[in-house]
């Protein structure tokens, strides 16, 4: 499958950018690395060395190359600064689905960036004319990201039952999703 040309202008909302992870965000990796979830969600080791975190960006780098989505660095607008990392993930194209994902560097939380990125995000999404749905899968347990879901736009579903592998075993997650609007 063949994805779209990464986003010409970086998609942005609020206070917050959303742009190509580089080797300069390996301390934000790192950061991210030390919360005892994160970790449990995705490829990045818990506290990752400086070399894991090298390693772990080259993955993210080279997601859409492999056809896998989008990966990006969540930055703040005024400087740049590496706060977070989110993803795009489009295996489901072809069926015109698509999931998302985000995580905010522990310091940085309660700010406000998640939603400004979930945001930008699917803007980005729905600018990808095969995309009619995104979904996000949250578990029940995490009031935070539950509440970062609704201020992005995103209507609670169901509970799906050992949906998801986290941390070795299968999770129940709560299914978000916000549609393509119907044009009149």
């Amino acid at each position: 499958m063949t994805l779209p040309n990464w986003p010409r202008v970086p998609p942005a909302h609020g206070a917050i950018q959303l742009r190509p992870v580089e080797q300069r965000d390996l301390e934000m990796a790192r950061k991210l690395s030390a919360d005892p979830y994160v970790p449990l969600t995705g490829s990045l080791p818990g506290n990752a060395s400086k070399a894991e975190a090298s390693s772990w960006v080259r993955r993210q780098q080279g997601r859409d190359a492999e056809g896998r989505g989008f990966s990006f660095v969540i930055a703040r607008q005024d400087d740049d600064y590496a706060v977070g990392h989110c993803g795009l993930w489009l295996k489901d194209l072809d069926r015109g689905r698509a999931t998302v994902g985000y995580a905010i560097v522990p310091s940085e939380r309660g700010q406000g960036y998640a939603a400004d990125a979930l945001i930008a995000l699917t803007d980005f999404a729905l600018s990808i004319p095969e995309v009619q749905r995104i979904d996000l899968y949250i578990e029940p347990w995490n009031v935070p990201s539950l509440r970062t879901a609704e201020r992005g736009g995103y209507l609670r579903g169901q509970l799906v039952v050992e949906h998801q592998t986290i941390g070795g075993r299968l999770r129940d997650v709560v299914e978000y999703s916000i549609w393509r609007p119907i044009d009149d």
